[in-house]
């Protein structure tokens, strides 16, 4: 019986096939993107995770039979009680990790639904389990915990920079 190098330059596609039959793809989570406008200014809404206490959207994972942007309303609704106009087609998105108890990390793509929003409930069912604020866009790019979730807030702010330009006075 014969054994293989497997440092040798011939078995590097032997390599690449085995770890492609053991990487899962990633794994999608859908996000709400809450703002509002206080004294002239926008704010985003930033939550904390449950366990690690990172400043994060709310998300969560897709429900089924739901649409993608039905999904991120509903988890505004749950973390945060918010009520609002949601867009029907995603921001954006960015890689994150979902990590889980053990230390286990999964790597997950995080579509992103911004929610223009209406009010906010004083009660609602995650109430007490995370901490929310209200920031500016620039104190929310500094205080996210994820460097893709930063960058999106970045773009966010463009974006509405640049729709600003196009309102008249």
């Amino acid at each position: 019986m014969s054994s293989i190098d497997f440092s040798s330059v011939a078995a590097r596609p032997i390599l690449r096939d085995l770890k492609s039959l053991f990487r899962r793809p990633a794994r999608l989570q859908i996000a709400a993107l809450c703002y509002r406008v206080r004294k002239g200014k926008i704010e985003v809404l930033l939550v904390t995770s449950r366990s690690s206490r990172r400043w994060i959207l709310p998300k969560g994972w897709p429900i089924m039979k739901r649409r993608a942007h039905k999904t991120a309303e509903i988890e505004a609704y749950e973390e945060a009680g918010i009520i609002g106009k949601v867009a029907k087609t995603a921001f954006g998105s960015f890689p994150s990790y979902k990590g889980h108890n053990g230390g286990l990390k999964i790597r997950t793509d995080v579509a992103v639904y911004p929610i223009r929003v209406e009010r906010q409930l004083d009660s609602f069912p995650e109430l007490g389990q995370r901490e929310l604020s209200w920031l500016s866009i620039d104190d929310a790019i500094e205080a996210a915990d994820e460097p893709g979730l930063s960058q999106l807030l970045g773009q966010f702010k463009s974006e509405l920079a640049e729709l600003d330009k196009l309102t008249p006075a």
